[in-house]
């Protein structure tokens, strides 16, 4: 279980896309990892950032960019391995020993596989916390709402671009601290 409870880790991955099945030989890989802290006490967003990393086993399609506004220039410009990214989540913000959350359990599935199949420690620790199910539960929604949809919901307008995971983690957080 979480050590540290003073601050939960708000994450929203964004990984490598195509309209359709994945073409032959491509696997999806994180391309950004949106990260923030949500303070408990405080209800404050902290550290908010973005780590754009560069896939190892697939590469970004038109369809991928037109979501996600990520280009193969910017991942070349900017991205960093994929371990690299790994350590500065550790390291940055502590995510072996805190809770972290993330919308649906997309985030933990992708981490999950991504790091078997590269043979990288897991960077989390146990306790994850699912805010759209959490959200839904909440408010007896009896269904799940997307992330944009739990904004309207609350009356909170989307903050940044939807699907780039420095302005979803913010917002996933935003939600987080009304249900807290």
């Amino acid at each position: 279980m979480a050590k540290k409870l003073d601050k939960i880790v708000v994450v929203d991955i964004e990984a490598t896309c195509w309209e359709g099945k994945n073409p032959e030989g491509m696997e999806n890989d994180i391309i950004e990892i949106g990260i923030c802290f949500l303070d408990v006490n405080t209800g404050a967003i902290e550290d908010n950032r973005g780590i754009l990393v560069i896939p190892e086993r697939s590469t970004i399609s038109p369809f991928c960019t037109e979501l996600t506004t990520i280009t193969p220039e910017l991942i070349e410009k900017e991205g960093i391995t994929f371990q690299e990214a790994l350590r500065i989540i550790k390291k940055d913000y502590d995510t072996p020993s805190r809770p972290w959350a993330s919308y649906g359990a997309y985030d933990l599935n992708q981490f999950k596989k991504q790091c078997t199949a590269l043979g990288r420690g897991y960077p989390f620790g146990p306790s994850h916390i699912n805010v759209k199910t959490l959200f839904a539960l909440k408010n007896k929604l009896g269904h799940e709402l997307g992330m944009d949809g739990a904004l309207k919901y609350l009356n909170i307008p989307l903050e940044g671009t939807h699907h780039r995971g420095i302005d979803d983690a913010k917002n996933i957080a935003k939600i987080l601290k009304v249900i807290l």
